[in-house]
């Protein structure tokens, strides 16, 4: 299911439907005969939670049985990360609902830590020494293949999904240094120089206290927690930072 049916893969014995979050009658068209979804948490905004909440309901007015949803590591309603918590909510409305589920709690995606690095060569950011088990958004992939594979199997099922170890971004800045050859360095922040530093972005309040609170969610800790869950349900063990710096 997509918005746009022009930017849609190409699979064998796929069909494909076109909707958005939210929008309810072509929601309802598309999920016409669908047993299980597998519903990709959408961009944050300021209305994401309403966005699921819709589609979920979509989804059970249509007649699916089984939602797979792509939620975050400690998602609660109290979490450090603001985002975690949209999460928290969203997984409530599928427990409610009634219907089968199973949780994919990514970690943050280690995809993304190279990005973090600045035009200056610093990463910057209110993490202190925290840890943060990243996960390679392939191998969350992965997971959620197999749990596709055979949902019954998985039903009611919330997995912690990370990469093999826990890193500080200290440690980060060393590997990436190694690899791009160059010195890349953590500058830690406080909290208050984390938003001021942020203000030049010109973001709505809630998109900055996203940013911020994904460096404070690894200095409480809260990301710091490895899981086997992928190497359990896929047979391989999850990709590491070195790893994966090195097919940059």
């Amino acid at each position: 299911m997509v918005r746009d049916p022009a930017r849609a893969p190409e699979l064998a014995n796929t069909e494909i439907a076109q909707a958005a979050y939210g929008e309810h009658p072509a929601l309802l068209n598309a999920f016409d005969g669908v047993d299980t979804l597998l519903l990709l948490s959408a961009t944050e905004s300021a209305d994401r939670v309403s966005l699921h909440t819709a589609t979920i309901d979509a989804a059970v007015a249509a007649g699916v049985r089984h939602i797979v949803y792509t939620s975050f590591a400690g998602a609660a309603p109290n979490a450090t990360f603001t985002f975690a918590r949209d999460h928290w909510h969203t997984e409530q409305h599928v427990r409610e609902s009634g219907v089968g589920f199973t949780f994919l709690r990514d970690n943050l995606y280690l995809d993304f830590v190279p990005g973090l690095v600045g035009e200056d060569d610093a990463i910057r950011g209110p993490a202190g020494d925290g840890r943060v088990a990243a996960v390679l958004r392939a191998d969350v992939a992965a997971v959620a293949a197999q749990v596709l594979l055979d949902p019954a199997a998985h039903a009611g099922a919330t997995y912690d999904l990370t990469g093999p170890t826990a890193f500080t971004l200290t440690e980060a800045a060393a590997v990436l240094s190694e690899k791009l050859g160059r010195t890349i360095r953590y500058e830690p922040e406080t909290l208050d120089e984390a938003y001021r530093s942020r203000e030049r972005f010109d973001a709505p309040a809630w998109e900055v206290a996203g940013w911020v609170t994904s460096y404070a969610a690894i200095a409480s800790g809260e990301l710091g927690t490895v899981s086997s869950a992928v190497e359990q349900l896929t047979g391989r063990k999850p990709t590491g930072l070195a790893e994966y710096v090195n097919t940059l």
